[in-house]
């Protein structure tokens, strides 16, 4: 880790919360937010202290992804963007704290995973936190839960619901996972595909000589989606334990999470904004490389979905946007050039999902700016337990704030992004909202197009457990 910053005095913009606007000037030093001004009231720079102009800007908690997966280790490859590059691009976007996934090898040690993906984070650039996998399950798995959440930090675990015979697990272990998470404190989650009925259509559609990137969405449909979401839904009812639903890319999942809240459950929605834009004509497009680069779990879908999923957002059923960010370059995604299913699942986004949501989100009128706050940082901080030191902006909270420029426009490029991959779903978008300056941990980190960082400088962000809830009869 690097000295202390020096403090920075905020002069002149709108401060915007998930709660509050408000216009007034802010003092960062140590790191975090050490004063908030009066309306109307300058405060006065400390010595030392660098002073940023946010006249026209709207000064806001910096982005939470709950989402990502750096260097990740999948279908035979490693994605591309490491925990530097990567996390370069989501300060050059505006986000400052993501949240990764640890996966063990199937059937090894959660512990180590946490280890290796420690390792691996430690030249990240801005703030992190894992999710831990569980891949199968035993009284180790159990303990190491137990271990993660009492010495390590980790309050989320996750649960993957497809990719039969490498991540996929049963019910059996969601009965025993969720119900073992719950009376520690902490989380699940699920991506919620059913993988027996994607490993069933992906080898009918092969021997039909369907093979190429079309063939990923047809053996995704939608009611597979839906199917896994109603179910894990229900095994988190039957438990009486939340639960959070990744990357809801349907109608039919969005439809699950809203009647188990109105029934009183506490169900989590997140959405990707590659979701919210991109629809399934993609993968019709005769150039492979240009399908290939679309091919994630879940896929793209009909438009008619992404009426649903913004209405979620907006109703507040759904509660974060994430990336999914997972990139792989066009060599990578040619390993199924002749099957799809060796397709490396994933796309990158995590640059360009704030802007994104502002374009197509506030200033279409489906969110307010408070609402966008709210979906892009501020729920992710309460749900996993990261609030009020993320995800607002109050005294004592941490110094990550982005300068947000609401009137200002640029175009996405696989050319000008700050990404580590050759492609970018959003490629010649034209957005309005952009990040002109990001403050992680108190440090000027980009600033008018030019980044400011040193591997490192990002810290682990350990997330306390809930209060555990025991079950009736168990010690």
């Amino acid at each position: 880790m690097t000295d202390p910053a020096p403090p920075i005095l905020i002069r002149g913009g709108t401060l915007q919360t998930a709660e509050t606007s408000l216009r007034a000037d802010l003092l960062l030093a140590d790191g975090v937010v050490a004063a908030i001004g009066r309306p109307g009231q300058a405060l006065e720079a400390p010595t030392r202290a660098a002073t940023l102009d946010a006249g026209g800007l709207l000064v806001m908690p910096g982005g939470i992804d709950p989402h990502t997966h750096m260097e990740l280790p999948f279908m035979g490859e490693v994605s591309s963007d490491d925990f530097r590059t990567g996390t370069e691009a989501a300060l050059a976007g505006g986000t400052t704290t993501i949240l990764d996934f640890a996966i063990p090898t199937p059937g090894g040690s959660l512990l180590d995973a946490w280890h290796a993906w420690s390792e691996r984070a430690a030249k990240s650039v801005c703030d992190y936190g894992f999710h831990v996998a569980v891949t199968h399950w035993s009284e180790r798995v159990a303990d190491e839960m137990t271990t993660l959440v009492r010495d390590h930090g980790v309050n989320s675990f996750k649960h993957f619901m497809a990719y039969k015979g490498a991540l996929m697990v049963d019910d059996g272990v969601l009965l025993n996972s969720v119900g073992h998470a719950l009376s520690l404190g902490a989380l699940c989650s699920v991506h919620a595909e059913n993988g027996e009925a994607v490993a069933h259509l992906q080898r009918a559609l092969l021997a039909r000589g369907i093979t190429g990137p079309r063939g990923h969405p047809l053996s995704r449909p939608p009611a597979v989606e839906g199917e896994a979401a109603q179910r894990a839904i229900a095994i988190a009812g039957l438990l009486g334990a939340p639960l959070y639903v990744v990357h809801v890319s349907t109608a039919d999942a969005a439809a699950a999470i809203a009647q188990a809240r109105g029934q009183g459950q506490r169900v989590f929605g997140e959405v990707l904004a590659q979701h919210l834009l991109i629809d399934e004509g993609v993968y019709d497009r005769p150039d492979f490389a240009f399908a290939a680069a679309h091919v994630m779990s879940p896929p793209f879908r009909a438009k008619s979905h992404q009426a649903a999923l913004w209405a979620g957002l907006a109703s507040g059923q759904l509660h974060t946007t994430a990336t999914d960010h997972c990139c792989f370059n066009a060599s990578q995604k040619a390993l199924g050039r002749d099957d799809f299913t060796r397709i490396p699942n994933g796309t990158a986004g995590i640059e360009d999902r704030m802007s994104v949501l502002w374009h197509h989100g506030v200033r279409t009128g489906r969110l307010t700016p408070a609402e966008f706050v709210a979906v892009t940082s501020a729920n992710s901080a309460r749900i996993f337990n990261m609030h009020p030191r993320k995800g607002t902006i109050a005294v004592g909270s941490d110094a990550d704030l982005v300068l947000w420029d609401p009137e200002a426009s640029r175009t996405i490029s696989a050319r000008t992004h700050h990404q580590r991959v050759d492609f970018n779903v959003y490629e010649g978008m034209e957005v309005t909202g952009v990040a002109r300056s990001t403050i992680a941990g108190g440090r000027l980190a980009w600033h008018e197009g030019t980044l400011r960082t040193t591997p490192g400088d990002g810290r682990y962000v350990p997330r306390p457990a809930f209060a555990p809830i025991c079950f009736p009869g168990r010690r």
